[in-house]
């Protein structure tokens, strides 16, 4: 009797390891209960991330359905105020509050009522959500629009003689590589606006003329650029380059650009100046000709009257007006004519 009790006693208790499986499996159900939750949520309201290069136009789409009566798009930067765009069947009517020009809808909003935003800018990244109301229930899709920068490619040479290859202003922040293959050092520098620049430089492994080639890498397009660059006197050490921010190190760089400006726009005045007062001499030179030629010309005219036979007659003509007799009228002007008729 005593030992039956004990086994029934025995059969009513349960072993720390089928506990163990009994709480496994609970477990298992109630993460499958929370990840279906989960996925039935997510299709309804429809979380989508977009990534957009600047100046590109996106279309946003919102959940299609039928007998639509209502649809709202509910535009909210990460700069500047939100705005609206609605649409109510019942009165065929569509409205807007404070969104731009280029944002509108891309086709009838009661057949498919997706978002266009023509020439994406930095100031339309945030969260689009798009809210449909028709017969069969509510419906929403939400999108998270990131906008692309591409960065601007430099590269030139430092003071040194070493590439440096800049991508400036980008985002998200480029990658830079260079070919051929060596030892570089990077730096990055972010921006108030969110962009990024990111700057190389390359170390040469010799002291020879290097040519080099600095390959810019980002999602919104990759570009490329080769230099050669010699060895230079001064040397700036790497440690040097990276604690110099970007202001500074331009400085160095511009600072040299002028003196080497300076010398070859003071060589171009001296030059204009040569080629004035040559220019100017010159003028003074044909001006005196010219003269010398009047004043010969005149002269020699001048020897011919007063030499040849006509040069006679014509002094004997005067002297024959001088003397003339008082109450004849006197001529005041003689001509060729009257020369002739003398003769």
């Amino acid at each position: 009797m005593g030992s039956s009790q004990e086994a029934g006693w025995c059969k009513k208790l349960t072993s720390p390891t089928n506990a163990r499986a009994n709480l496994k499996v609970i477990r298992k159900t109630v993460y499958t209960a929370v990840l279906l939750t989960i996925t039935v949520v997510t299709g309804a309201t429809g979380n989508n991330e977009v990534l957009v290069t600047v100046g590109n136009s996106s279309v946003l789409t919102c959940s299609p359905k039928t007998n639509i009566t209502m649809v709202t798009w509910k535009i909210n930067p990460k700069a500047g105020g939100s705005c609206t765009l609605g649409y109510r069947a019942d009165l065929n009517k569509t409205d807007r509050t404070n969104c731009s020009d280029n944002m509108n809808w891309k086709f009838r909003p009661d057949r498919d009522p997706a978002l266009e935003i023509r020439q994406v800018g930095r100031a339309h990244e945030g969260i689009y959500t798009c809210e449909v109301a028709a017969k069969e229930g509510n419906f929403g899709k939400t999108h998270h629009l990131t906008v692309q920068v591409p960065p601007r490619l430099t590269l030139y040479c430092a003071g040194h003689g070493s590439p440096v290859c800049e991508a400036v202003a980008g985002k998200p922040p480029a990658q830079i590589s260079w070919v051929p293959q060596n030892n570089s050092t990077s730096r990055e520098e972010g921006h108030v606006d969110g962009t990024v620049t990111v700057v190389s430089m390359f170390t040469a492994s010799s002291t020879n003329m290097t040519y080099t080639t600095c390959i810019v890498s980002h999602p919104a397009g990759n570009q490329s650029k080769s230099i050669a660059c010699g060895p230079s006197r001064e040397v700036i050490n790497v440690v040097d380059f990276l604690s110099v921010n970007k202001a500074e190190w331009k400085g160095r760089i511009i600072q040299k650009f002028m003196m080497h400006k300076d010398v070859n726009e003071n060589f171009t005045w001296f030059t204009h100046c040569v080629i004035s007062v040559a220019s100017l001499l010159g003028l003074l030179f044909l001006f005196a000709v010219l003269h010398l030629y009047i004043f010969c010309h005149s002269r020699y005219v001048w020897d011919r009257i007063h030499t040849t036979p006509f040069a006679q007659s014509w002094r004997s003509l005067e002297g024959l007006l001088v003397n003339e007799k008082p109450g004849q009228a006197k001529l005041h002007s003689i001509t060729p004519y009257a020369i002739a008729s003398y003769h």
